[in-house]
């Protein structure tokens, strides 16, 4: 099943369980698809697109809470939160820190990197291997490190 049909059948069972914020998370979500397909006669989705839509997603909902916590205001944070969860349901399971460090050793390893000037060609293929199950931050703190 789709990532998308999946999506419509998670909204119809939101619906009867009256989970409203499972319900928000997931009518945000299969908004961004339909604004996706409409730009500029992108058609359908491939997988990997439909995949850089939830982390989006997901990333703006923490990023929201991150600036509620900021600013003492934890009952805007809980919902943000809560939607983020509802979302990361969608993502393939997320690699610890020494899964990515492996997969960042192999990169260095076969490209041959040395040092920082090549760290935007261990990034892009690092990432391109690593899609939706390690977030961009985590791998450049590791390639970093690798690196110098």
């Amino acid at each position: 099943m789709s990532v998308q049909k999946e999506i419509t059948e998670k909204m119809k069972e939101a619906m009867k369980a009256k989970d409203t914020v499972g319900l928000t998370a997931l009518r945000a979500l299969k908004s961004a698809f339909l604004l996706a397909k409409t730009e500029a006669g992108a058609g359908e989705l491939t997988a990997e697109q439909e995949l850089k839509i939830i982390q989006k997603q997901v990333k703006q909902r923490k990023d929201s809470a991150q600036v509620y916590i900021e600013q003492n205001r934890q009952d805007l944070a809980d919902p943000e939160l809560a939607e983020a969860k509802v979302l990361e349901q969608f993502l393939p399971e997320a690699l610890g820190e020494e899964e990515i460090a492996k997969v960042v050793a192999e990169v260095i390893a076969d490209t041959g990197a040395e040092g920082m000037k090549d760290m935007g060609k261990v990034m892009g293929i690092v990432s391109k291997k690593l899609a939706g199950q390690a977030d961009g931050k985590t791998i450049s703190v590791i390639v970093k490190q690798k690196l110098s």
